[in-house]
């Protein structure tokens, strides 16, 4: 009987956090679709109010899930980035994703003034991935490259596909059209104008499926080419998943920075960095970070609300100190990547492996 009670746990014990993650999500959801400028109750949406019943379908659910989406989607792009890359810091934001998906969007608006959301969304999809492609075809061919130097040339390169995107907007009068997509917010969030971000969904499952495809790519091109993985197909088509999840979400929220950052490596902390096994946790995690920070916009300054990428730079910034100070206590056994480190982008040995953590 004990020895059963024993398999019970174990068999139970690594799925705990997903399960407190889960009840907790759902706590949230559900107190999400009740904060707001105009009051909604539960009793009046059961009982048939017909103006509650609309906010309710047309603003909070969209809203709800869209925030869902881009919390799972982002944390998503920025896990499968750091496995791929094998470098803990490479994200959609260090990895100049968002900003080769806000170039494609302003590209919309210059060549089709008309385009609808779906237009932008193909120049976006277009750019972000041929923008993630030439950052890591330019960072396969560094031949000495540690932990910092791999995000600080995607932050250079994003900076630069930044500058001729405000260029362009401010030579062609586009700098109040392109704002929307230069700082995240929900607050436009409606129905029929955010049915983008479903996208994330179907990229995140095909993630899943090939998750252990992107474990061993990110142990190195060698390693993949004796177990018979094709090396650049498996990599680029991870970086392409990566990028169409970034850019459905800009299309339709704008930027937010940090998430793809912060939640993998948080995540990583305590389930270890195989993604198959943290792929669940990185997505209840990171749909919970980005529900909280909205949830802290709304109510911060009530009636009015701050947009989430302020809310998200504000925590992202303190998490990202505190995970740094952490990684100079504990050294290897804080943050590390498993296998060998002969990836696209390696970082240094105290970075690898994370069976003991």
């Amino acid at each position: 009987m004990a020895n059963r009670k024993k398999k019970g746990e174990d068999c139970i014990r690594p799925y705990r956090s997903t399960i407190v993650l889960s009840v907790l999500l759902l706590i949230l959801s559900g107190c999400s679709l009740f904060v707001g400028v105009i009051d909604l109750t539960p009793g009046e949406l059961l009982a048939g109010n017909f103006e509650q019943l609309e906010i309710f379908l047309i603003s909070r659910l969209p809203r709800l899930l869209a925030i869902l989406c881009t919390g799972i989607g982002m944390s998503v792009a920025g896990l499968i980035m750091q496995q791929l890359c094998s470098n803990k810091f490479v994200s959609p934001t260090t990895g100049a994703t968002i900003s080769s998906a806000q170039f494609g969007i302003l590209l919309a608006l210059l060549f089709m003034p008309a385009s609808t959301l779906w237009s932008r969304a193909i120049f976006a999809f277009a750019t972000a991935i041929l923008g993630t492609w030439i950052f890591v075809w330019f960072i396969q061919r560094i031949q000495f490259k540690d932990v910092v130097m791999v995000p600080l040339v995607g932050i250079m390169f994003g900076n630069v596909i930044g500058g001729i995107t405000n260029y362009l907007a401010y030579k062609y009068e586009m700098t109040q059209a392109l704002s929307s997509w230069l700082v995240g917010h929900f607050s436009l969030v409606l129905k029929g104008r955010y049915e983008i971000v479903w996208l994330t969904v179907p990229l995140v499952v095909l993630a899943f499926l090939f998750a252990n495809h992107f474990n061993i790519v990110g142990l190195g091109k060698d390693f993949s080419k004796n177990l018979g993985v094709p090396y650049n197909l498996v990599l680029f088509s991870g970086l392409t998943i990566a990028a169409m999840i970034t850019a459905s979400i800009v299309v339709v929220v704008g930027s937010i920075s940090y998430i793809g950052l912060i939640v993998p490596n948080v995540v990583a902390m305590y389930k270890g960095d195989k993604i198959r096994g943290t792929l669940v946790d990185t997505a209840l995690f990171g749909a919970i970070f980005v529900l909280v920070c909205d949830m802290i916009g709304r109510v911060v300054i009530a009636p009015y609300e701050l947009p989430i990428e302020l809310i998200v730079g504000i925590l992202g910034s303190l998490i990202f100190i505190a995970l740094l100070f952490y990684r100079l206590k504990h050294g290897r056994k804080a943050i590390r990547l498993g296998g060998a480190g002969t990836g696209c982008c390696s970082t240094m040995p105290n970075l690898k492996g994370g069976a003991d953590q």
